[in-house]
């Protein structure tokens, strides 16, 4: 039996989860950040703690997917932008109060692991995973491991420049690919298509504020034929599929698997993205050879929960 922990801004969610991923018992908390790194530390053991409670022997290992950078190898949290963790040290404490290896992980590399080992990209050894959320997040599995760059904070995907001179980036750079094909990228693009279309239904749908247009209102305006808002997902889905065909033109994966809450406008996304890699790969003209395709992830959540649990793998 494995523990796997998903450290996030608001909550720690962790579960007991099986050697093939499936996830058996589960429990979450608040994170706790009055006291610093050392309450957030102490939730870490606080949910292990649940987890254990009545179990007859320790986990055979506790992983945790941490929304910043690690040094696995030293146990340490380096950075995270949301919690106050720098260079601390979380995986000592652990395994000697539960007699287990701990092993750390940055979460969108826990959810690639995770789709790759039980979820959408199952099967596959070549992976890129990709979450798509306030920001982009993204994950490379390669002959089934999982590579993370000499300093472990690589696969950063959503920081390829596709417009150059363009958006300013949370990271400081101009034109990432963040900046445009993220869900905050999609809300400015939105607003920047509601100014020129005072009529659309998007206003309706924010209240009349633009600055709370968010991806749900874009998707619901779009099925329901609003101009502003097919004129956004087609933005949108030209800047997606350009990042996306940067990947298959470096990588040439098996799959690409994309996740996060815009993957849920599946529906929106699935042909465009696959218009703009038809059009736009550098293979495109082998027409017999194997091809990547672009799947949607299947377990929400879940998946950086179950690839913390299997990180040793």
């Amino acid at each position: 039996m494995h523990i796997g922990i998903d450290l996030g801004g608001t909550n720690i969610a962790a579960a007991h989860v099986s050697g093939e991923g499936v996830i058996l018992k589960r429990t979450s908390i608040p994170v706790d950040t009055r006291g610093g790194a050392e309450t957030v530390v102490k939730g870490l053991f606080e949910v292990c703690g649940i987890l254990q409670e009545g179990a007859q022997e320790p986990p055979a290992a506790i992983g945790i997917g941490v929304p910043g950078t690690v040094a696995d190898a030293l146990g340490e949290v380096v950075f995270t932008p949301n919690l106050p963790l720098r260079k601390v040290n979380v995986a000592r404490g652990l395994q000697e109060r539960f007699g287990c290896p701990v092993r750390l992980g940055n979460d969108a590399n826990c959810a690639a692991l995770g789709e790759t080992i039980a979820g959408g990209a199952k099967g596959a050894k070549d992976v890129v995973f990709l979450t798509l959320g306030t920001g982009i997040g993204g994950g490379l599995i390669m002959g089934g491991r999982l590579i993370t760059g000499v300093s472990g904070a690589g696969c950063e995907l959503g920081h390829q420049v596709i417009v150059a001179d363009g958006r300013k980036c949370g990271c400081g750079r101009l034109g990432c690919w963040e900046s445009y094909a993220s869900a905050s990228g999609l809300a400015r693009t939105a607003t920047e298509f509601m100014g020129t279309h005072p009529g659309s239904l998007l206003w309706e749908l924010c209240g009349e504020c633009a600055e709370k247009v968010n991806g749900r209102a874009v998707f619901e305006a779009y099925r329901a034929g609003d101009r502003a808002a097919q004129l956004t997902v087609g933005k949108y889905t030209q800047h997606l599929g350009l990042g996306i065909v940067n990947i298959m033109n470096m990588l040439e994966p098996e799959l690409i698997c994309i996740g996060g809450g815009i993957s849920n406008a599946w529906d929106c996304l699935e042909g465009p993205i696959n218009d703009v890699a038809e059009a736009e790969r550098f293979c495109r003209f082998m027409q017999d050879a194997p091809r990547t395709r672009i799947v949607k992830a299947e377990l929400g959540n879940d998946a950086g929960i179950i690839g913390a649990a299997l990180l040793g793998r």
